[in-house]
């Protein structure tokens, strides 16, 4: 069976199925573990699916997935990315935090006695109300299990606020900018950022191999960029002017 064969029939698995281990896509196109998990590295840098624990998940631009789902998908490079930008975040009083999973790693491991934390997400929010001396709020709104509160509702009530900083990644990146695949998330980010005083992106490095359809604000938007990627994929990135830490 060709390649391109095997691609098409692991993307109509995950069309059907959603997710599916490496072993499942092994019987299913007749090839060894070790040829399936080349495949799915390669449709991931094409931007057709994403990488998960084992296997892989459909990457449907126009659906946000799940955080805890997302929390899977190269785990251990958003630990990295958290690890690397958390001694370089700048003094602050007031934060707002995205629903990420990558931020989600880093709020695991900031210390925010004292702080008003702001965030659209349960996971990030429940977390830091188990740590003393941190005020949180949820900005209320439209809830979604995958997104947790966007929407107009969400938008209005953070224009009640003022961010020293804003922590946040994405769903894509390129030179052009960084992408969401919901409309209601790049507007509630769109609005946060106008909020902030300083706007911090950590992204993982799979996030450079992906595609989705909304552009959110452009690079230099954002006071800092944190990622695991390799300096190579970075390259063009700097010699455009762009200062991105991965180290």
């Amino acid at each position: 069976m060709h390649t391109n064969e095997r691609f098409d029939l692991i993307l109509d698995y995950l069309k059907m199925h959603k997710r599916a281990t490496v072993a499942d896509l092994s019987k299913l196109v007749y090839v060894s573990e070790a040829t399936v998990r080349r495949d799915l590295n390669e449709m991931q840098r094409m931007g057709l699916l994403r990488r998960t624990h084992g296997g892989a998940m459909y990457a449907d631009g126009s659906e946000e997935v799940s955080i805890f789902v997302r929390q899977e998908v190269n785990a251990t490079g958003k630990e990295v990315t958290a690890s690397i930008a958390l001694p370089h975040l700048p003094d602050f009083h007031t934060i707002f935090i995205d629903n990420s999973s990558t931020c989600l790693a880093l709020v695991q491991r900031m210390n925010l006695q004292h702080k008003v934390a702001v965030t659209n997400g349960i996971q990030a929010a429940t977390w830091l109300t188990q740590q003393d001396g941190v005020q949180v709020i949820m900005p209320g709104g439209e809830l979604k299990p995958n997104t947790g509160f966007t929407g107009s509702m969400a938008c209005n009530a953070l224009r009640g606020f003022r961010f020293d900083v804003m922590l946040c990644s994405c769903a894509a990146i390129d030179m052009e900018g960084t992408y969401e695949n919901s409309l209601a998330v790049k507007e509630l980010k769109v609005t946060a950022m106008e909020l902030s005083d300083r706007c911090i992106l950590i992204t993982d490095k799979t996030k450079f191999s992906l595609k989705s359809p909304y552009r959110t604000v452009g690079l230099r938007k954002y006071d800092s960029i944190f990622t695991d990627a390799e300096d190579e994929l970075l390259s063009p990135y700097r010699e455009a002017g762009l200062q991105i830490i991965n180290r």
